[in-house]
């Protein structure tokens, strides 16, 4: 009996400290599982990059990398916790947006001649196959047309203290030099401005001050073709046309949703007149003979344009293409324009494309229909937490890309979803993007820092200012002769003019 009384204890002991062991073998089971599994998504070439680790030659690296497996090793109490900071773990720090000079990573890949493949990548297909996974050439191609609709954002005077408050800040021949977008080797021929009948709140952006560049109208956009070297690349002579939306909050779309207006009144598509909303269409179609930049519609600005390059280059025997890209309320009027183009300019037929980003619905099931038969492909570049799209209206057209905006390991989980709108933030989501169900690739180049140009979006330990887009001192500069902060006064040829509806020499291209 005392014998059975000593080891009943001791058998209920080992057998705690068994079961004890076996529970914590499984979790760092499930925990491995999972890491592999991450591992493999994120690094489908990680047996060649497991080599260029044999080749360091630093001890510091190598100290860092033996801090990181024993941090990845570590075995802490819980252990769903250690593995969501493992796998959230972001790739940059703050050091990474030190200035280097040349040893920096460059912000984005070489581009590949994709002169074979192009009206895939055009949309001839309807993107198939190439949206999931997303081909990095199809992701350049994107990121390089919300690059241009970036451009009218970064370059729009939006100071109400300005007198040219709505206007663009650069003349065209210099708008890509000056934002640093000459890599794209494209070249703008004309900018359009716009005005609206109606009220439309929030689009609209006027100086106040009593005298003003305009009362009536503001640069919404332009027309760019693309120069001999880029057309060699691509396969074709490319026209672009961007359209800017907003730079204020999301919430005013709902006002644009009152009524609808005939978009077509020649054309019917069964019974149904094309029908379009009634703000995009003031928007895209309002003129006034009083007024000095809207003496032409936006929608006349732009056809005229079109239709001036696209002979011009026909003449010469090349192969045109049409792409028409707008953020927000210029994805609505892009669809518009290209619906127009594919209509009017046979040359264009079935080379006519949208890549939009985060636009609302515009027009009802004629309109649709009326684009499908016109041969107009659309690419649709959603964020899942973006309301715009999600916005009740009546039917969306295209193919969709859906993004995630919280994929990305570097922006904040608690984010305001206003910001999720924000175009910088579609391109950077869209540049981690590889497929729906694997993780924000690792290799992803674009800027990051670019996130925060109009938000607070990033991580905190990053430390990126928020909103840290904006001119130097805000437009002020300092007189060294009087020691006086004073405005400038615009170059003449930066001074938005009217007369710029003329035909322009584009043989430098």
């Amino acid at each position: 009996m005392e014998k059975s009384t000593i080891k009943t204890p001791l058998r209920k002991l080992r057998r705690r400290r068994t079961k004890r062991s076996w529970k914590l073998k499984q979790k760092l089971k499930l925990a491995w599982k999972s890491i592999k599994i991450r591992v493999r998504s994120h690094l489908p070439n990680f047996l060649s990059t497991k080599k260029r680790l044999t080749h360091m030659k630093s001890r510091n690296q190598e100290q860092e990398l033996a801090q990181t497996a024993r941090r990845i090793c570590k075995i802490s109490n819980d252990a769903t916790n250690s593995l969501a900071y493992l796998l959230q773990l972001p790739k940059y720090s703050a050091s990474d947006f030190l200035d280097r000079g040349d040893m920096m990573t460059p912000a984005a890949s070489p581009r590949e001649n994709i002169s074979k493949a192009w009206r895939e990548l055009h949309g001839s297909k309807n993107w198939e196959n190439l949206l999931d996974p997303l081909h990095p050439w199809l992701r350049r191609e994107i990121t390089k047309y919300g690059e241009f609709v970036e451009s009218v954002y970064d370059s729009l005077d939006f100071d109400p203290l300005s007198e040219f408050c709505g206007s663009c800040r650069y003349n065209r021949n210099k708008l890509f030099e000056e934002l640093g977008l000459t890599r794209h080797g494209y070249k703008v021929t004309k900018y359009i401005y716009a005005m609206s009948h109606v009220d439309v709140p929030q689009w609209f952006l006027r100086s106040s001050l009593g005298e003003t560049w305009s009362k009536d109208s503001n640069w919404m956009g332009f027309v760019a073709v693309s120069g001999d070297r880029e057309s060699l690349r691509i396969g074709r002579r490319d026209i672009v046309v961007a359209w800017r939306g907003t730079v204020t909050p999301t919430e005013w779309f709902m006002d644009l949703r009152t009524s609808k207006e005939p978009f077509d009144c020649k054309s019917e598509h069964g019974k149904n007149v094309v029908k379009v909303q009634s703000g995009f269409f003031s928007i895209y179609n309002s003129k006034s003979e009083l007024t000095r930049y809207n003496k032409e519609s936006a929608s006349e600005q732009t056809m005229e344009e079109v239709k001036r390059l696209v002979k011009f280059f026909t003449d010469r025997g090349e192969e045109v293409s049409l792409t028409v890209t707008g953020h927000s309320l210029g994805g609505a009027l892009a669809l518009m324009n290209a619906y127009e183009a594919a209509r009017d300019v046979p040359e264009l037929s079935g080379n006519v494309s949208v890549i939009s980003f985060g636009a609302p619905r515009v027009g009802n099931l004629a309109f649709k229909e009326r684009m499908n038969s016109l041969g107009v492909k659309v690419l649709r570049v959603v964020n899942k937490q973006d309301i715009v799209p999600k916005l009740p209206g009546i039917v969306h057209v295209g193919t969709q890309l859906k993004l995630d905006v919280f994929s990305s390991p570097y922006i904040k989980q608690d984010s305001d979803l206003a910001g999720c709108h924000n175009l910088e933030v579609y391109l950077h989501v869209l540049d981690g993007f590889h497929r729906k169900k694997s993780g924000f690739r690792v290799n992803a180049r674009r800027d990051v820092a670019s996130v925060n140009k109009s938000t607070d979006m990033l991580l905190d330990h990053l430390r990126i200012p928020e909103c840290w887009y904006q001119v130097a001192h805000k437009g002020l500069i300092l007189n060294k002769q009087t020691g006086r902060w004073v405005k400038p006064v615009r170059a003449p040829e930066d001074i938005p003019s009217p007369l710029s509806t003329g035909p322009r020499p584009i043989y430098s291209l």
